[in-house]
């Protein structure tokens, strides 16, 4: 039995691996900028992110569940990875990053893969929107030229730390800024197939360089030389305090690097009409955050751009995210003195271009159009984002989304009365039938429409308990559009039958599903119920109701809700002539 790694290589050819050569380098050339902004940008030296950028993509590729995902540091990460360095250091990032790894193998081998389809849209609208901010607004010091900024863990921190400092302003960081962030804008439409934020950095890079050396803070300035050597293996020292202090990070890690990775599998398979393998994705990926913090690496997941570019090139097979990684390490080899000369202001267009295309502001736009839950779960989530931290924006979003999603689903369920309609040929039961002239004090029918589960269950008893009279024989609940019964939906229809049989009355139960049958059976329920009582259809649920009323009542009743109740209410004689 081949592999999944041996299978996606099937029928592969010199013509394939020509087509991967070209997309592992286009790609290589595209993620080599964004790999130092990255990392730059999460507090660590740029180095880092291209260590990351080499080892896990080539790991992504060869481990993960997509032909086409892209591995390796993005801008998802900035503000989680930022506040891990400035709260716990750089080598308990490494250690969280790890850590995050071995969560993400886990995840994938219990198959919860698809369980990362159940974060509502909002939610994660509103995260990514929030991260963009912090992202772009990241960047204003590097792209103005400020000296003296502290970094801080929270949003308004650094916009204080911003505005104090704004009497730093260095005329020649925006001139280099602003020539990158032109050349990034207008290379697409110009040279489609040059990416924008390599041609922006090399452009801006050459005209500090010849122009006003040494006016600008670069690399080399702020973080020393970039070695052109092979990353260090190393093993963090990790410990049982360590693991204590920072399983909250690496969980968060985790889950973020879960979601992304399977966003962008998702938007490959849109791209190639293919499938992915969510749950060995995230095995891939744990495999991949395993390894890399070994070698200096931060942590990496699917790059949703990278991801698409990969796919546009001209890739066939994983083998162009393994020549990716290999382009990225050999740069680092040929060429790391020179980008050691890259100015910080050219790197902050690039970050701050990063941050407005994942801002998704059409779809948070279109979201806040809406004027409904989904657009309250998205502005709590993208505010907490900005402001507290993506960690308890996400608990809130989703706390939220479950309870609105609770409240529209208790919504749905409807509990009424009926009674037949002898109006009709048919016969068959109806709400408006049931008036106060016009009802039944011995059989009381129910119609029940929707899911009984725990925003809903008081609502389903009380709408039957209020409306049952004390005399009344027998129950009977139309059940065939009942889905499903949590716990707590079971719990009130147990009571209700407790309640109603130890009065002496008897449930008769139609059209029940076969999954909620199912499901009474394995609680008791349905032995409780008794299987006799249980019918297909309500009219034979109603010929068994019939068998249990108490003729004297019906003799005396004179709302006449039944046929065969107005036959038991005439004299000995005429019933005679009407039965025959």
């Amino acid at each position: 039995m081949k592999s999944q790694f041996t299978g996606r290589f099937e029928g592969y050819s010199v013509q394939h691996l020509k087509k991967d050569l070209v997309s592992g380098i286009i790609v290589g050339i595209v993620a080599i900028p964004l790999a130092m902004s990255f990392a730059i940008a999460s507090g660590v030296k740029p180095e880092y992110g291209i260590y990351t950028a080499c080892i896990a993509g080539i790991l992504i590729s060869i481990f993960g569940g997509s032909k086409y995902q892209i591995g390796g540091p993005t801008g998802a990460f900035v503000p989680i990875l930022l506040g891990i360095v400035l709260a716990y250091g750089y080598e308990n990032l490494l250690i969280a990053g790890l850590m995050a790894g071995v969560i993400l193998c886990l995840m994938g081998i219990f198959k919860l893969g698809s369980l990362i389809k159940f974060i509502p849209r909002p939610v994660t609208v509103g995260f990514t929107a929030g991260i963009a901010v912090i992202i772009f607004t990241g960047q204003i010091a590097n792209f103005l030229g400020l000296t003296n900024i502290k970094r801080h863990e929270y949003f308004i921190a650094n916009i204080k730390e911003i505005v104090m400092h704004m009497d730093t302003v260095n005329f020649y960081s925006i001139l280099t800024a602003i020539i990158c962030l032109v050349i990034i804008l207008i290379t697409p439409k110009v040279l489609p197939k040059v990416p924008g934020a390599l041609a922006g950095i090399v452009v801006s890079t050459l005209v500090a360089t010849f122009f006003f050396s040494g006016q600008v803070a670069t690399i080399a300035t702020a973080y020393g030389q970039i070695p052109s050597t092979l990353p260090n293996f190393a093993i963090p020292a990790i410990t049982l305090e360590r693991i204590q202090l920072l399983i909250g990070p690496a969980f968060v890690i985790a889950m973020l690097g879960g979601i992304e990775s399977l966003l962008s599998a998702v938007v490959a398979d849109g791209m190639t009409n293919s499938k992915h393998n969510s749950n060995r994705e995230l095995v891939g990926q744990g495999i991949a955050n395993i390894v890399t913090p070994l070698f200096g690496g931060i942590p990496a997941t699917g790059a949703i751009a990278r991801t698409a570019t990969n796919i546009k090139t001209g890739a066939v097979s994983p083998m162009s995210g393994i020549i990716h990684g290999v382009f990225v390490l050999v740069t680092l080899l040929l060429l790391a003195p020179y980008a050691s000369h890259i100015p910080l202001a050219s790197m902050a267009p690039v970050l701050m271009v990063v941050a407005w295309n994942m801002s998704e502001q059409k779809h948070f736009a279109h979201i806040v159009k809406l004027k409904s839950g989904d657009s309250l779960i998205l502005f709590i989530t993208f505010i907490l984002t900005v402001f507290t931290s993506l960690t308890l924006a996400v608990e809130v979003g989703l706390v939220l989304a479950v309870v609105l999603f609770a409240k529209r689903m208790s919504e749905k369920l409807v509990v009424t009365k009926v009674l037949p309609d002898h109006s009709k040929e048919s016969g068959k039961v109806q709400a408006h039938v049931v008036h106060q002239k016009h009802d039944c004090p011995q059989i009381s029918i129910y119609t029940i429409e929707g899911p009984l589960f725990f925003g809903a269950a008081q609502t389903f008893e009380q709408a039957i308990v209020s409306s049952i009279h004390q005399q009344s024989k027998v129950l009977i609940l139309r059940m065939s559009k009942v889905p499903f019964m949590d716990s707590t939906g079971e719990a009130y229809f147990s009571s209700i039958i407790q309640n109603f049989t130890t009065k002496g009355g008897t449930i008769l139960v139609t059209g029940l599903q076969d999954e909620l049958k199912t499901a009474l059976q394995h609680n008791g329920l349905y032995a409780e119920i008794g299987e006799v009582n249980f019918y297909q259809h309500t009219g034979e649920a109603i010929n068994k109701a019939l068998g249990y009323l108490d003729t004297n009542k019906c003799m005396g009743c004179q709302h006449f809700a039944f046929r065969e109740c107005q036959i038991l209410s005439q004299s000995k004689e005429k019933r005679d002539l009407i039965v025959h």
